[in-house]
């Protein structure tokens, strides 16, 4: 039999076989003593023994400590769609993605009273994001139809808002919609924001240097383009993490 002391590592691999109350992930033991390192066994996420898993997250992450990170964005290509042209390559790209990271940008109002709807739609693939400027190609019905589509999920933080917003410039049905900060309600964790959760589960920190500037303008900068694809990226990478520990 082996014991405790002779397993020198554990990597859980990322894809959940079966999600449910119980879900199977493969375990492999790496360089244990009389361990192979092709060794599997299948190891259940239950309601009990996750907690241990989570325990490291049910903290706060104070502003001292999130600055004290290293600075991430999001480095990989980038589509602007701004035409009817690159509106069919985005939504060909897209086709059979299953997992979208999701967010929106909309101009800031200072003004009491003061309201805009979404000025961009970021959605985030395997390897690249797009970022639709509806200010240019509105909010087009294939667009609407991917985001009411429960075989693709779509994933980011407080999407409730985006939703709205989104709804109001084309009606639709949301479907397969998580909203990462519930789900991180839901297991007790505290840090809740794209950003503290980033900062707790993924250790690096994001910046807010584009957050509030014009979204309405006509084109997007290199700077507010990096900003917006960032969030989405994020957004997957997280939900890709918390699937890890079984949190969903």
């Amino acid at each position: 039999m082996v014991g405790v002391a002779q397993l020198v590592e554990l990597l859980v691999v990322a894809q959940v076989v079966a999600r449910s109350s119980r879900v199977t992930h493969p375990i492999r033991l790496c360089k244990g003593r009389g361990i192979s390192a092709s060794s599997f066994f299948l190891y259940t996420l239950t309601p009990d023994n996750i907690m241990p898993l989570l325990a490291p997250y049910r903290r706060k992450v104070p502003k001292e400590a999130i600055n004290e990170l290293p600075l991430r964005h999001y480095s990989g290509p980038i589509r602007l769609v701004n035409c009817g042209r690159s509106l069919e390559h985005a939504l060909s790209c897209i086709k059979g993605e299953t997992l979208l990271g999701f967010d929106t940008e909309t101009r800031p109002a200072f003004r009491k009273g003061e309201f805009y709807l979404p000025s961009l739609l970021q959605l985030a693939a395997r390897g690249e994001v797009f970022l639709f400027h509806l200010k240019t190609i509105g909010f087009p019905d294939p667009v609407r139809d991917l985001l009411a589509d429960t075989s693709v999920i779509k994933t980011g933080v407080a999407v409730r808002d985006d939703i709205t917003g989104l709804q109001k410039l084309n009606p639709f049905q949301p479907g397969s919609f998580i909203d990462l900060g519930e789900v991180a309600r839901q297991k007790n964790i505290p840090t809740r924001g794209l950003r503290t959760i980033a900062a707790n589960f993924l250790s690096f920190r994001l910046s807010k240097g584009a957050q509030r500037s014009n979204w309405g303008a006509p084109e997007l900068d290199a700077k507010q383009q990096t900003y917006a694809a960032t969030d989405a990226w994020v957004s997957r990478k997280i939900h890709l993490r918390f699937e890890e520990l079984g949190m969903l």
